[in-house]
C-alpha cells in the first residue's frame, strides 16, 4: 500500500462548526454581560462579529492566526469603554472552552480507530480547537495549528511540514477535508491526494469550485477504508 498516512481537517469534516462557534459567542456575550457590561450594552454578537471582520485587514497576522484575531479585538473593545484590557485573556478562555465542546460526527471515532491500525493519521486545521481537550490528540501523529504554525491552507508550507513531520513524502499521504479548495485543492499542489469529504452531498457542478477534482468524494470517514 503506498498510503502511509491520512490528514484531516477538523472543523466541518471530524464535527459541525457553525453550532460550536455560536455557542462559544454566547458564552463569551453573556460572560462579558456580567464581567464587562459596557461592552454587551453597545455591542451585540453580530456588530463585534462586523468589528473582527474589519479588523482581518489590520495585520497580516490575522489572516492565520484567528486566536489573536479575537484576542486583539477582545482587547480594543475592553479599553474603550474603560475595562481592563487583561481581561481579554479571561474572556479568550471562555471563549476557547466552548469552542472546544464540540460534538463529532458519529462515524469519527470508530473510523479513526480502525484507520490507525494501519496508517499515521494527523490533523492540520485553520482553526484553534484544542484537541487535547477534545479528546482526539491520541489518535493523531500529527497536529498542526495555523495559528500557531504561522501561516494556515491553502499555504503549501504547512501541508510540506506535516509530511516532514511524518517523515513522508506527499504522495504517501492522503487528505480530507470538506473545503475544495483550502482542503482538496491545497494538498492536491503539493503532491498529495485530496478527498473531499461531502457530508452534505452536494453536487460538485453546482459549486463556484467545480473545477476542483477530488481523487474521491466520501460522505463519512468509513468509506477512507474502501479508498485505502
Amino acid at each position: 500500500m503506498s498510503i502511509k498516512a491520512v490528514l484531516f481537517d477538523l472543523d466541518d469534516t471530524l464535527w459541525p462548526v457553525a453550532p460550536v462557534i455560536m455557542q462559544a459567542e454566547l458564552s463569551l456575550h453573556q460572560w462579558m454581560t456580567l464581567n464587562a457590561p459596557q461592552v454587551t450594552q453597545t455591542y451585540s454578537i453580530e456588530d463585534l462579529r462586523k468589528k473582527r471582520n474589519d479588523l482581518v485587514s489590520s495585520d497580516p497576522r490575522f489572516t492565520y492566526d484567528l486566536w489573536a484575531l479575537r484576542h486583539t479585538l477582545l482587547r480594543g473593545v475592553f479599553n474603550e469603554f474603560g475595562v481592563d484590557p487583561g481581561k481579554a485573556d479571561q474572556a479568550m478562555a471562555v471563549f476557547a472552552d466552548a469552542r472546544n465542546q464540540v460534538q463529532l460526527y458519529e462515524d469519527v471515532i470508530p473510523a479513526l480507530h480502525v484507520l490507525q491500525q494501519t496508517v499515521a493519521l494527523g490533523s492540520i486545521s485553520n482553526g484553534f480547537a484544542d484537541l487535547q481537550k477534545i479528546g482526539l490528540a491520541p489518535h493523531f501523529k500529527i497536529s498542526l495549528a495555523a495559528h500557531s504554525f504561522g501561516c494556515a491552507k491553502p499555504d503549501p508550507r504547512i501541508f510540506r511540514a506535516a509530511c516532514d513531520g511524518l517523515n513522508l513524502l506527499p504522495h504517501q499521504v492522503l487528505f480530507v477535508g470538506d473545503d475544495l479548495m483550502l482542503d482538496v485543492h491545497a494538498a492536491q499542489q503539493v503532491g498529495m491526494q485530496g478527498i473531499w469529504m461531502n457530508r452534505r452531498q452536494l453536487l460538485l457542478q453546482d459549486l463556484p469550485q467545480r473545477h476542483v477534482m477530488p481523487d474521491a468524494v466520501i460522505t463519512n470517514l468509513h468509506e477512507i477504508l474502501d479508498y485505502l
